[in-house]
């Protein structure tokens, strides 16, 4: 068994041996079948990938290409735009040269401009006068004088006959009509609107901001449509300033936004506005911007002196910034509120008071651009003559001051870095002059009538003196003619427009005024015969 057993061994160590060579073999075909599958795959993979990587190759190259054919061109590109940008900096520094000569020779021109319509409101007159008939209204057909009631009142006499002159009819009883003729700067007739009006009003707001003070009033008797000229429409007391239609605007409110219109032209904060508002009532000023310790307005006795320089000026006078014409005619219509006013038989709500309006204008100048602003010599040389060298306060904030202000109407406060040039312009409704017995009032009102007329009369000798070109002019008979003391002669440049009634009823008052304006018209001139200027109304 033992050697059995042996053999059985040598046996299965013989069949383990062939097993293990048999095993080895056939792993050795696996791997050399599975070697020659993976080298023939390896071979077709490379040969993908070398096709592959040949034609990504290409396809860099040919990309390569146009990338280098694009920059190329944007290379190109910006040398032309360097080239083009180099060109554009030519020209604009040619144009910014051509634009510094046309500037220096706009500003040339602008202070020529200045100077030439200067001159031509020079040559037309400081003091223009413009004359406005109305149209006829329903109460010019109410009766006159009690012995003349066969007369036909309504009857219109006096006409626009062109744009220069005013025909009148002047007929009595037993007598052959007689016409006769008035000239003036200008004649609108009954249908003439309120922007024809103030075109020609206009041009003189350029003197306002060229340095010169500037003075628009209405004159005539009383209900010939002076209040109507100079504000507009009035409902109840009060300016129709929310009426649809703003043609119907009179001349302060047209004038204000002419103004502001002026001032948003020129570099801000170079320009800022105060208005106030007065009343010569019985030949007393009243502040009808004052207001009391509760914050409501109510007109306060004021009065007129005149300073060590020969101008007028009135202490504590409330001065109100404003930035816009809104806020002025806001303020305009507080101060119409208590305006006095009383019924006549000739007009219902006839004004009994004059009515004054100035807005202070105040021109900063930096360094040396004050004579630049004011080239013309003898614009120059005149605010240069009335300069006082003490400067204000910095402008307030606050919108409302009250207290004694600069005299001169055209003043200038200086510093080493700035200076301060003031204009004035003047818009005055003055109260209509009457006839006693035409207007029919009696009492208070009889005593109103006197202080109109009595004012007025004033302002005709003031006129009267100055063209006559005498050495006193007597601005102090009237707080109103000391009033408008430096709006009235001199360089000042005033308007008076003249309105005038149509009707039959009113050729007495309407030839008077008519006599107002010939008279005014000659101070442009300041050559004129002696000769007693006439009165404003009849029974004086």
């Amino acid at each position: 068994y033992q050697g059995l057993a042996g053999r059985s061994t040598k046996e299965v160590l013989q069949l383990y041996a062939a097993h293990g060579q048999q095993m080895t073999f056939q792993r050795s075909s696996v791997v050399t079948q599975l070697h020659g599958e993976i080298k023939k795959r390896l071979k077709q993979d490379l040969k993908s990938l070398h096709s592959f990587a040949l034609q990504l190759s290409k396809d860099f190259q040919r990309q390569s290409k146009t990338c280098l054919y694009q920059v190329l061109a944007a290379v190109q590109g910006i040398q032309l735009q360097n080239e083009a940008m180099q060109m554009f900096q030519i020209k604009a520094f040619d144009l910014e040269q051509s634009l510094q000569e046309v500037t220096e020779r706009y500003e040339k021109e602008k202070q020529k401009r200045k100077a030439l319509h200067n001159s031509l409101i020079e040559l037309r007159g400081n003091i223009r006068v413009h004359c406005r008939i109305r149209p006829l209204l329903p109460f010019d057909d109410a009766a006159g004088h009690s012995q003349d009631r066969q007369r036909n009142f309504s009857e219109k006499v006096a006409y626009a006959a062109d744009d220069e002159t005013v025909l009148v009819k002047c007929s009595r009883p037993g007598h052959a009509s007689v016409n006769k003729t008035f000239q003036f700067e200008r004649v609108y007739n009954d249908l003439e609107s309120q922007d024809a009006v103030f075109a020609d009003v206009a041009p003189l707001l350029t003197s306002l901001l060229d340095g010169y003070n500037v003075c628009i009033m209405a004159y005539g008797q009383t209900g010939s449509g002076k209040t109507y000229t100079m504000l507009g429409p009035q409902l109840e007391g009060n300016l129709a300033f929310a009426i649809e239609e703003e043609s119907e605007l009179g001349i302060i409110p047209r004038a204000t936004q002419e103004v502001f219109r002026l001032i948003s032209e020129k570099p801000p904060g170079s320009y800022w506005v105060e208005v106030s508002v007065v009343e010569v009532y019985n030949n007393e000023i009243f502040d009808l911007l004052a207001k009391d310790s509760c914050g409501r307005v109510f007109g306060v006795k004021r009065d007129v002196v005149t300073t060590r320089e020969g101008k007028s000026d009135v202490p504590l006078l409330t001065h109100e910034t404003v930035e816009n014409a809104s806020e002025f005619l806001h303020l305009v219509n507080k101060g119409l509120q208590l305006r006095v006013t009383h019924p006549t038989l000739v007009h219902a709500h006839s004004s009994r008071s004059h009515l004054v309006v100035t807005l202070t204008i105040t021109t900063v100048v930096f360094g040396d651009n004050f004579g630049t602003l004011w080239e013309d010599e003898q614009t120059s040389q005149r605010l240069n003559k009335e300069a006082s060298f003490t400067f204000p306060q910095k402008i307030r904030d606050n919108k409302s001051t009250s207290s004694s202000r600069a005299s001169s109407p055209v003043q200038i406060e200086a510093t080493e870095k700035m200076k301060q040039v003031k204009t004035r312009l003047q818009l005055v409704d003055l109260a209509g002059s009457e006839c006693v017995g035409m207007s029919g009032v009696t009492g208070a009102a009889l005593r109103e009538t006197s202080f109109i007329n009595r004012s007025l009369s004033a302002l005709a000798d003031v006129l009267g003196a100055i063209a006559e070109q005498r050495a006193h002019v007597p601005y102090r008979n009237s707080k109103l003619t000391h009033l408008l003391q430096d709006s009235v002669g001199g360089d000042a440049k005033l308007l008076v427009m003249l309105c005038i009634s149509p009707g039959q009823k009113y050729l007495t008052e309407s030839m008077q005024s008519l006599g107002f304006g010939t008279r005014a018209r000659q101070v442009q001139r300041g050559q004129v015969k002696k000769k007693n200027f006439p009165v404003t109304s009849k029974g004086k």
